[in-house]
């Protein structure tokens, strides 16, 4: 499937549409696999020095909402129906988080997204999420 919107295009709807958590992510590539980096701060650390579990899914969500309208175009009320996320390893203290999110079906109405979510720097993932979508039907 050819590619609807790019990193740029992507960055710009994010920031149109939530303002609120946009600054918050980078999105890094688009094709195949799309990576966006959640540029980690004081507010996603939870007690211990290490990044919060509600945080990384924030992350895994996002991911593939945007691989999604990467493929399909700018559609903002694309909703999360499903979601599954492993914890796999505790995340470096002070780095960044990278999600690599492929999309493993893209139907009409439904979007299936599988998520390896990555400290900075580090081979394994520390979280894998699986999150489904439904894509509302198109407006005439």
């Amino acid at each position: 499937m050819t590619e609807k919107m790019d990193a740029a295009s992507l960055s710009q709807f994010m920031a149109d549409q939530f303002p609120q958590v946009a600054e918050d992510f980078v999105i890094e590539s688009t094709g195949e696999e799309l990576v966006v980096r959640l540029k980690v701060s004081e507010l996603h650390l939870r007690p211990g020095g290490t990044v919060s579990g509600p945080t990384m899914f924030a992350l895994a969500d996002v991911g593939v909402w945007l691989a999604i309208l990467a493929r399909i175009g700018p559609v903002a009320l694309a909703v999360t129906t499903n979601a599954s996320i492993d914890f796999l390893r505790k995340p470096a203290a002070g780095r960044d988080l990278i999600a690599r999110v492929r999309m493993l079906k893209l139907g009409r109405v439904l979007a299936v997204g599988d998520v390896l979510i990555f400290s900075e720097g580090e081979e394994q993932p520390v979280a894998r999420a699986s999150m489904t979508y439904s894509i509302p039907p198109k407006r005439d």
